[in-house]
């Protein structure tokens, strides 16, 4: 059952961009309340905002007008020292790219963001251990990307981002560069984390890959245009 307590609350959010003499609206007047728990897949045409949407939930970016509250607290006004700690502690990011980091074996890649919160080598090497064996990667810990498939480099950077045990799991086009086998599973282990609790926001142009979610938020020009819930969760 989801809490009704908003982990994410986005209001009257506008976010404008330079371009040469023209300024481009990217989203406008945007309210949106994502509840503790809840699995939303975000979706819309090109050039509606999902990306823009995105970087706003994952605090990589601050709004022009209108305020961003990450669990309470207003994020839209933070330096960016203080978005980097907010995002290493209450946030994970998934990407369409994997983002992996192509010197570092998958042990180190998931240790990583442990490091730059202080955790102790032990502490950073038990998880890391743990979370790799969770995703069946435990024969794979001393790859390095280039070494693994697609769908494993998917798999580890799903245990990259949940190193920290954040909030928030942000997924943007998670599947987009995987085969229709391994995009499956990675959709599988997303749902079974919904499943344990975490807050899944997924960005996807996939109708199929929207349908895992309990929630779909339709942009169109930088609106929040419709809002639905998923019949399965009802």
């Amino acid at each position: 059952m989801v809490s009704r307590k908003p982990i994410i609350y986005l209001k009257n959010i506008c976010k404008n961009y330079k371009m040469g003499q023209t300024n481009v609206r990217a989203l406008c007047n945007v309210d949106l309340a994502i509840y503790k728990g809840e699995f939303v897949a975000i979706q819309g045409p090109s050039g509606s905002g999902k990306s823009t949407m995105v970087n706003m939930v994952g605090c990589l970016d601050t709004p022009s007008m209108g305020k961003i509250f990450l669990d309470g607290y207003d994020i839209s006004k933070m330096s960016e020292s203080e978005l980097a700690q907010v995002r290493g502690k209450k946030i994970g990011f998934v990407f369409q790219n994997f983002n992996l980091i192509g010197t570092l074996t998958a042990f180190e890649n998931v240790m990583l963001p442990m490091t730059f919160q202080g955790v102790p080598y032990e502490d950073r090497a038990e998880r890391a251990e743990k979370l790799l064996s969770a995703f069946g990667l435990s024969n794979r810990m001393n790859h390095k990307p280039t070494q693994l498939s697609g769908g494993e480099q998917q798999r580890v950077a799903i245990a990259r981002a949940l190193a920290n045990d954040p909030e928030v799991l942000l997924a943007d086009e998670p599947t987009g560069n995987l085969d229709s086998k391994a995009g499956m599973e990675v959709m599988g282990f997303l749902q079974q984390l919904h499943k344990q609790g975490k807050t899944i926001v997924m960005v996807t142009h996939d109708d199929k890959l929207a349908n895992y979610a309990e929630r779909i938020i339709y942009l169109k020009d930088g609106r929040v245009v419709k809002s639905k819930i998923n019949k399965q969760y009802k």
